[in-house]
């Protein structure tokens, strides 16, 4: 009968460890407001446990990676203890971006990723996808008029991971949605940019220096980068391949 009435009540929380608790308040002769506190906190943290796997789930990260997981004394041009600082979100809440600059394999989408976990863990939503294909999707939405929808997708989230800016030089029209998503997101939520060149760059990336320096200030207004100076583990990697 409770646990039907839970049920009806959607505590699935509480329908899950409810003989468990009971079993342990009679073991522990709690009170009846003790037993109903335990439950309450069952039922908290599997709403918890639950919007991190939906929220997890939505952010279509390609892998899972963490801070703990990178190995900085490969890369000893980043500054660690302000990645540290970062990992806390507080830039989430102050809106502001993080960019990465850096050759391939350095590291740049591993501490991107790595990022997007922390603020995951912290309750925050987010999206993560590379540039071409954020710019694809919404393309490919303008033909079937579902484009507001698909632009929409890429405001939401509190934050919104682009990989691989500046692999392939953008067409016209691609540079254009991506100034609007930049536009509509500055100083409303943040963004973590990967890319592979510097600022002063980012003109060969848009082809339209004009575009290029609307976006850049927008981005740099109120951002955090970093430049990774150092090799490529993809490289370091293949030389121990080769050595084993």
């Amino acid at each position: 009968m409770l646990k039907n009435k839970l049920k009806e009540f959607k505590l699935a929380g509480m329908v899950n460890s409810l003989e468990e608790r009971l079993s342990y308040a009679t073991s522990k002769n709690l009170s009846y407001s003790e037993f109903l506190e335990i439950l309450c906190e069952d039922e908290e943290n599997s709403r918890k446990d639950n919007s991190y796997k939906k929220r997890y789930a939505r952010a279509k990260l390609p892998c899972y990676k963490t801070i703990e997981d990178f190995d900085f004394s490969f890369q000893p041009s980043i500054d660690k203890r302000l990645i540290s600082d970062t990992s806390t979100c507080s830039y989430i809440r102050e809106k502001k971006n993080i960019v990465f600059i850096g050759n391939p394999g350095t590291g740049k989408t591993h501490l991107a990723i790595s990022l997007g976990i922390k603020a995951l863990s912290k309750g925050y939503k987010l999206l993560f996808s590379t540039t071409s294909e954020m710019l694809r999707q919404l393309h490919i939405s303008k033909a079937d008029n579902s484009y507001y929808k698909k632009f929409a997708e890429y405001l939401s989230p509190d934050l919104l991971i682009l990989d691989e800016l500046g692999f392939k030089k953008l067409p016209n029209y691609s540079s254009d949605d991506f100034f609007e998503v930049i536009a509509k997101r500055y100083e409303n939520g943040s963004t973590i940019i990967t890319t592979n060149k510097s600022f002063e760059h980012w003109g060969e990336i848009f082809d339209d220096n004009v575009l290029a320096d609307a976006i850049r200030d927008r981005i740099v207004h109120h951002a955090i980068s970093f430049k990774i100076n150092g090799p490529s583990y993809r490289t370091k990697t293949m030389k121990s391949e080769q050595k084993s």
